[in-house]
């Protein structure tokens, strides 16, 4: 059988989302450096870090919200900086704090943002009934917005992103504000998007991006520090193990005891603190026996153990671990 022909750059799938070497400066703060990826059409990639790596001014950027230092991103083909107006009409956004006019009921509010999208009457009206059933607000379509609980807020503003059917959603941690019941139908919300739209998810959750997306790019400090399929970066994370270990007596020697213990990655007090003890985290090579032989050196340095025990998975470790795996130039990747 011949080989297939090569695919031409002129015959290549447009991603639905790309972004450059986008650069951003507040001032003289990098808030994100020489950045580039892609989301393709129809995927669903979650764009994870800590406060402060970046994911609000990238997805800004990405909204055209605002114009990057330097770099280019592009929206269903359009340029943000050449072609603005077309990429926001391809574009659905839910910014981490919904904008809402609190004076406005639902159906109102709904209304109003068709209106300023150039919807016509009548698709605009079929919009309304299909939004409220999709994400269970019909009942609540004369109540006043500004009554909303935070849930329901966080549904009006979904169903605000996808009114004019955008294909590609942009969704800035939208459930970072609303309590774990909430969180659960907001996700089971933005699962049923998925393939109808292309969506960028950012969070700082690790367990949610893996259960919403197909691919996750972690970013640190402004830039990528690792991109992949989330099970990638999941099998990544179970290579370390953080735990919490309270012991009474002098921190420094408990510090010194337990940072020379093998298979000890790292060190750091935690909070709360108790009278006459202290609280660390530590994070250990997974298997590796550390527990054990961490209880046995804190005894016989005269130490008194009162608690070691799992921490869970904390993202700032998986990028220090990313970051040791890449070297000392890993920040210029």
């Amino acid at each position: 059988m011949p080989a297939p022909d090569p695919i031409s750059p002129s015959t290549r799938p447009v991603p639905a989302i790309e972004a450059s070497h986008l650069t951003k400066f507040y001032g003289r703060t990098l808030a994100i450096d020489d950045l580039s990826f892609a989301v393709a059409e129809g995927e669903t990639v979650g764009l994870l870090g800590t406060n402060g790596s970046g994911k609000t001014t990238t997805m800004r950027v990405l909204t055209g919200y605002m114009p990057p230092t330097s770099g280019t991103a592009r929206v269903a083909g359009h340029d943000l900086a050449t072609d603005a107006l077309e990429a926001r009409r391809h574009v659905g956004y839910l910014p981490e704090s919904v904008p809402l006019y609190t004076e406005l009921t639902v159906r109102e509010s709904l209304r109003f943002f068709g209106r300023m999208r150039g919807m016509s009457p009548k698709r605009l009206t079929e919009r309304i009934d299909y939004v409220l059933d999709a994400f269970g607000i019909g009942g609540y379509r004369d109540t006043i917005s500004g009554k909303l609980s935070k849930g329901y807020r966080q549904r009006l503003g979904l169903a605000l992103a996808v009114l004019h059917e955008p294909e590609v959603l942009v969704l800035d941690e939208p459930t970072v504000s609303i309590d774990p019941v909430q969180a659960i139908e907001s996700r089971e919300l933005i699962r049923g998007l998925a393939g109808a739209h292309t969506v960028l998810i950012s969070t700082h959750q690790l367990a949610e991006a893996t259960s919403l997306c197909d691919r996750v790019v972690i970013l640190h400090r402004g830039v990528v520090a690792a991109e992949g399929a989330p099970e990638e970066i999941a099998a990544h994370v179970r290579e370390r193990q953080q735990l919490r270990v309270e012991v009474s007596g002098d921190a420094g020697l408990a510090v010194s005891t337990i940072e020379g213990a093998p298979g000890v990655l790292s060190v750091s007090e935690a909070a709360p603190a108790f009278d006459g003890g202290v609280a660390l985290e530590v994070t250990v090579v997974r298997g590796a026996g550390a527990r054990e032989e961490l209880a046995r050196r804190i005894v016989e340095a005269g130490l008194g153990l009162r608690t070691l025990a799992n921490a869970g998975v904390d993202l700032e470790d998986v990028f220090l671990g990313l970051s040791e795996q890449a070297g000392p130039d890993a920040d210029d990747a």
